[in-house]
Parts: structure tokens; C-alpha cells; sequence
């Protein structure tokens, strides 16, 4: 597999802070001999967070920070006084990055928003000082607390690509071309399959200064809800997708199995996929004439919009623009 700048799972060993002691003092001075008890609570433990930062497109920023240990909290003192909290660390991704505990694999947090920011694991509380426990029967405690525990686990952070419309397809559907036509996005281009092997992303310059982003996704091959091929990998990042554009080469066998195929793989891996917006796009259709156009049209499914491109002649894409910028902009009902 060729080196990519694009990490879309890092796994992390992350501790958050201990909380500091809560001391046992008394008050002593040269005005006071007998003072009663004041010692100060403990600091809290740093916690670990997550913040949200729509400049970033990746986790490669992450791949060599494998540890990520918060500072614990400092010891409380005389006087009442608090220990000092330990140092928070904040942890920046991309938007679209969910956090899961590698153990259990439940998903704890999900980052959608630029500035967003989560307390991912909370560190521990400091100890109260002797200060708390005294009592009308017990004016001079000699009991405070220990600070709280941080947490600590391994996690894994993963990132699903936000974009309006994802591209579809087996390998070698001519995605990545239309990629690159359609926007400024420079995604490599062979005739061979699994030329795509990350996402790539886009922006679409519309009318009107309008834009909106489109992503390139390895293809599917039969079989990737299974985990074969780019499988699981490929497949999670199309769940964030408003609209999933199809692209079915004009020189495909059978383009209604093709199109079959690439909806069984995704029901089979989140059968909610299928609630999403389906357009379909024939792909290198300067070499159809009407008769054959007739003929394709016959097949694909009557519920599900098509249209016939080519990427080599700019054939159809001033349609599939205003189709797709339609299908996003139309009102939910």
C-alpha cells in the first residue's frame, strides 16, 4: 500500500490527571497555638479533551503521539489553600473524528463542530482537607482524603469524511477523474483498480459563488461489507454523506447489477444507508450513442434519478451539478 498523508484511525493510550491529596493541617502561628484544623482540598486531575478544527482533513497529526498522559493535580495546603488543578490537554481532529473505547467499542464521543469541545475522559477529583470534617464534637479531624484516580485505556480515534455528496462505484468508475474535472482536487488517476485507496475531498464551484463538497471513495468490490478489500475502512466513511452519487461506467456488463451490488454492500454493513439520497451517473458515455442510452436508461431503476456523463468531454456535468445542488438544497419533507 502506498504512503498517504491521509490517517482516517490512530490508537492511543490516554491517563487523565489523579486528583491531589487533601492535607491534614492545623493552624499555627505566632498569634495562634491551638488553631483549629485548615487544610486545603486537593487539585482536580487535568482531563483529556477533544476539540473540534476545521482546518484539519486527517489524523497524521496523531500518529506518533501514543501516549497522552494528563498532569495530576497538586496537594492542598494550609491556610484552606486548593492544590493547583493538573494541566488539561487538548487534543485537536478534524470534524467527523468519534472516539470509542478500544475494550468495549462503545462509541463515547463525536466531534461535528469547529471549536467543539468535549471532556473526553475527566480527571480525577482532589481529596478534601481536614477543614470538611470538623464537628461540634470533633474540632480537630485528623482525617482528609486522598484525591480521585484518573482514568486511563487504550482508545482508538476514527474519522468518517464530512461531505455533501460521496462518489460510489467499483474500482476503475472513473471517481477520481470526475474528481478531478469537477473541482481542483488533484487525486491519483491509472487504469488500474484501487488507484484510490483514502478519500479524497473536493470543492464543487457552483453558480453564484455556491459551493459544496464532494468525496472520492476507494471502490467497492463485492464482498467489502465483509471486511474484503478496503471493506469496513471504506465503507464507514460514506455515512456521513448527504448524497451518495453512483458512478457506473458505460462500458459495465450489467449496469442494474452493478448498481445492485453497491446497494447490497452498503445495506449489509448500515441498512440506514439506504435512507440516504441516490443518484446515479453513467460514466464515460461519449461512446453511447442515443440507441444504447435508451437502452441503459431501461434498466436502472425508474425511483432513482440518472444521468449520462463523460469526464473526458465535460458531457453531462453541467447537469449533474445543478441536479446534485438541487437534491442538497430541496426542502425535507
Amino acid at each position: 500500500m502506498e504512503k498517504s498523508n491521509f490517517v482516517d484511525q490512530i490508537r492511543i493510550f490516554c491517563r487523565s490527571g489523579h486528583g491531589g491529596a487533601g492535607i491534614k493541617h492545623f493552624m499555627r502561628n505566632k498569634f495562634t497555638a491551638m488553631g483549629g484544623p485548615d487544610g486545603g482540598d486537593g487539585g482536580r486531575g487535568g482531563h483529556i479533551i477533544l476539540k473540534g478544527n476545521s482546518n484539519l482533513w486527517t489524523l497524521l497529526h496523531l500518529r506518533y503521539f501514543k501516549n497522552v498522559l494528563a498532569e495530576n493535580g497538586e496537594s492542598g495546603g494550609g491556610n484552606n489553600c486548593t492544590g493547583r488543578f493538573g494541566k488539561d490537554v487538548i487534543i485537536e481532529v478534524p470534524l467527523g473524528t468519534i472516539a470509542r473505547d478500544e475494550e468495549s467499542g462503545k462509541q463515547e464521543v463525536e466531534i461535528l463542530e469547529d471549536g467543539q469541545e468535549v471532556i473526553w475522559m475527566a480527571g480525577g477529583r482532589g481529596g478534601l482537607g481536614n477543614s470538611h470534617f470538623a464537628t461540634p464534637t470533633n474540632q480537630a479531624p485528623e482525617h482528609s482524603q486522598p484525591g480521585e484516580a484518573g482514568s486511563e485505556g487504550w482508545k482508538v480515534l476514527e474519522l468518517k469524511v464530512l461531505a455533501d455528496v460521496g462518489l460510489v462505484g467499483f474500482p476503475n468508475a472513473g471517481k477520481s477523474t470526475l474528481l478531478s474535472v469537477i473541482t481542483a482536487a488533484k487525486p491519483k488517476i491509472a487504469d488500474y483498480a484501487f488507484t484510490t485507496i483514502t478519500p479524497n475531498l473536493g470543492m464543487v464551484e457552483y453558480r453564484d459563488g455556491k459551493s459544496f463538497c464532494i468525496a472520492d471513495l476507494p471502490g467497492i468490490i463485492e464482498g467489502a461489507a465483509e471486511g474484503k478489500g478496503l471493506g469496513h475502512r471504506f465503507l464507514r466513511h460514506i455515512e456521513r454523506n448527504s448524497i451518495l452519487l453512483f458512478l457506473i461506467p458505460a462500458d459495465s456488463a450489467d449496469h442494474k447489477k452493478e448498481f445492485d451490488i453497491l446497494v447490497n454492500e452498503l445495506q449489509e454493513y448500515n441498512p440506514e444507508l439506504l435512507q440516504k439520497q441516490f443518484i446515479i451517473a453513467v460514466s464515460k458515455s461519449d461512446m453511447l450513442d442515443d440507441e444504447l442510452k435508451t437502452a441503459i436508461s431501461n434498466e436502472l431503476p425508474k425511483t432513482v434519478p440518472h444521468l449520462f456523463i463523460s469526464s473526458m468531454t465535460n458531457k453531462g456535468l453541467t447537469e449533474l451539478k445543478d441536479l446534485l445542488w438541487k437534491t442538497l438544497n430541496a426542502p425535507v419533507v
